[in-house]
C-alpha cells in the first residue's frame, strides 16, 4: 500500500486535512541553535572554520586551496562533456534566459502634479551567492539549480555572482556542473556546500566573499542558516521539502499520473505526493500503477516512505471543491491534468507552478520549458513567488519638488504631520515657504 486513499467531501474537512499534511512543517527546534553556532564559528574563523565543517561532512581530506574552483576547471569540465549534452546544456540555457527576459522591470518617472516629478529606479543587487546542492556525494549533480539560480540573476544585472556547492568525498565538484557554469559564463565557483556556505556568503571569509543576496535550495541546515542570516543579507525563500499535487479527471491516464506523483517522491523521505480527483475509478487505477512503478526505481526505498507518510490519494465530490482544496493546500507543483485546464486555470489561486493538460509532467519545469523551478513549498504559495529576476533587484523611489510645488502643498504636509504630533516634520516643510 503506497499511500491511502482519504474522502474530502467540503471544506468542513479541511481541519483534519491540515493537520494530517501540515505536520511536514515541525522541525527539529535544536537545529537553530546549531547552525547559530555553525555561522558564529565561520564568523569568528572564516576560511578554517569552512575547511574544519567540510573534512567533517564532505571530504576528509579538504583544504584551502580547495575553497575557490580554479576557472580553467570549469573550461576543461565543458570540454570533456559529450557534444550533445553540451548543447542539451545550452538549449536549456537559452529557454529559461528567454523566460526570464520577459520579467524584467522598467524603471519610470511621472509628472502628474505640477511642480512635482517622482519615479523609481530599478537596479540590481550588487553580488549575489547562488547555493546549488550537491546530491548524492556529487553523484546526481543539481545542473538544472545551478541554471535556475543563474539565469535570473545575470538577467537582472548582478555582476559579482558567485556559487558554492558541496565538494564530493574527493574533494571535486561533478564536472557536469563545472561545465554548466562554463556555459553560463560563470567564473567564481567554491567548492563548500551546507550551512557554513552559506555562513560564508552573508559573512565573508578569506575566500568567499560577502554578497547582498543568497538564493538557492537546500536541506534544513541551509535553509534554517538562511533564515538566520536574513535579518542582513536578502534571500530568496525558505525552501521546504518538494511537493506535488495533481489535479485529474476521467480523461486522465492513471500510469502518468503515478510517474508523476513518484518524480517528486523520490526526491526525499518528507516529500509530499497528492492527487484530488473527482473520478471514482481513478484512486484505485492509481494506486495499482504506483505499486507497480515504484518497484523499478532506483530510489524506491526513498519514495515508499514519502508516498506512506505524506502521499494522498483524495477523493472529491467535484471539481469545484477539488479545487478549493488545491487552494488550500498550495501547492509547490500543480498539475492539471484535466480535459480543459484552460477553463479551470483563472480559479487557481495558490500554486507555486502550473502544468496544464496531460501531456506537461512536473519534469518539463524542472529542466527545459524556461519558468524557474526554484519554487514556494510548505503552503507559502498563499503569498510568495518563484524566483525570479525581481528577486535579484531592488527598487528606490525618487522625488523633486520645485518652489511652487511647495507654496501649494506645504500647509497640507504641515498638518497631516501635526495630527501625528511631529512637529519638527511640519516645520521643515513650512520653512520652505518662505
Amino acid at each position: 500500500m503506497p499511500c491511502s486513499i482519504i474522502d474530502y467531501n467540503s471544506a468542513g474537512d479541511w481541519q483534519y486535512f491540515h493537520d494530517w499534511l501540515f505536520k511536514r512543517f515541525e522541525k527539529d527546534q535544536s537545529i537553530d541553535q546549531k547552525v547559530r553556532d555553525i555561522i558564529n564559528y565561520v564568523r569568528e574563523h572564516g576560511d578554517q572554520a569552512l575547511i574544519e565543517y567540510t573534512r567533517q561532512f564532505d571530504c576528509s581530506e579538504f583544504r584551502s586551496s580547495l575553497i575557490r574552483v580554479d576557472p580553467s576547471r570549469l573550461e576543461q569540465a565543458a570540454n570533456n562533456i559529450d557534444p550533445e549534452e553540451t548543447n542539451l546544456i545550452r538549449e536549456a540555457i537559452l529557454n529559461i534566459q528567454d523566460f526570464h527576459k520577459r520579467q524584467l522591470e522598467d524603471s519610470w518617472i511621472s509628472t502628474r502634479n505640477k511642480g512635482l516629478v517622482v519615479g523609481q529606479l530599478v537596479k540590481p543587487v550588487s553580488s549575489a551567492g547562488l547555493y546549488v546542492p550537491g546530491g548524492k556525494s556529487g553523484e546526481t549533480p543539481l545542473v538544472s539549480s545551478l541554471i535556475m539560480n543563474a539565469v535570473p540573476a545575470m538577467v537582472a544585472g548582478v555582476d559579482n555572482i558567485n556559487v558554492v556547492t558541496p565538494p564530493g568525498i574527493d574533494g571535486d565538484i561533478n564536472p557536469y556542473t563545472l561545465a554548466t557554469a562554463y556555459l553560463l559564463g560563470l567564473e567564481n565557483f567554491f567548492a563548500v556546500g551546507g550551512a557554513w556556505a552559506i555562513a560564508a556568503l552573508a559573512q565573508g571569509t578569506e575566500t568567499i566573499p560577502q554578497v547582498d543576496m543568497i538564493s538557492g535550495p537546500g536541506n534544513i541546515f541551509v535553509t534554517t542558516a538562511k533564515k538566520i542570516v536574513s535579518e542582513y543579507v536578502g534571500i530568496d525563500m525558505l525552501a521546504g521539502p518538494s511537493e506535488i499535487l495533481v489535479l485529474a479527471d476521467n480523461t486522465a491516464n492513471p500510469e502518468w499520473i503515478a510517474a508523476d506523483l513518484l518524480s517528486q517522491a523520490e526526491h526525499d523521505e518528507l516529500a509530499s505526493a497528492l492527487l484530488i480527483t473527482p473520478d471514482n475509478d481513478l484512486p484505485e487505477q492509481v494506486k495499482t500503477c504506483l505499486n507497480e512503478q515504484l518497484q523499478a526505481l532506483p530510489r524506491k526505498e526513498i519514495a515508499a516512505q514519502s508516498l506512506k507518510n505524506w502521499g494522498g490519494i483524495i477523493r472529491v465530490p467535484d471539481l469545484e471543491t477539488g479545487i478549493d482544496l488545491v487552494n488550500r493546500v498550495a501547492p509547490e507543483h500543480l498539475e492539471m491534468a484535466l480535459n480543459d485546464p484552460w477553463g479551470h486555470l483563472e480559479s487557481i489561486q495558490n500554486a507555486g507552478a502550473i502544468f496544464m493538460g496531460h501531456f506537461c509532467p512536473e519534469s518539463i519545469g524542472d529542466y527545459f520549458a524556461g519558468p524557474n523551478h526554484i519554487l514556494p513549498t510548505l503552503s507559502t504559495a498563499r503569498f510568495s513567488s518563484a524566483l525570479g529576476v525581481q528577486d535579484f533587484c531592488k527598487k528606490s523611489s525618487f522625488i523633486y519638488s520645485n518652489f511652487e510645488y511647495i507654496q501649494d502643498q506645504g500647509n497640507k504636509i504641515a498638518k497631516l504631520a501635526r495630527l501625528e504630533g511631529l512637529e519638527a516634520h511640519a516645520r521643515s516643510a513650512l520653512m520652505r515657504k518662505g
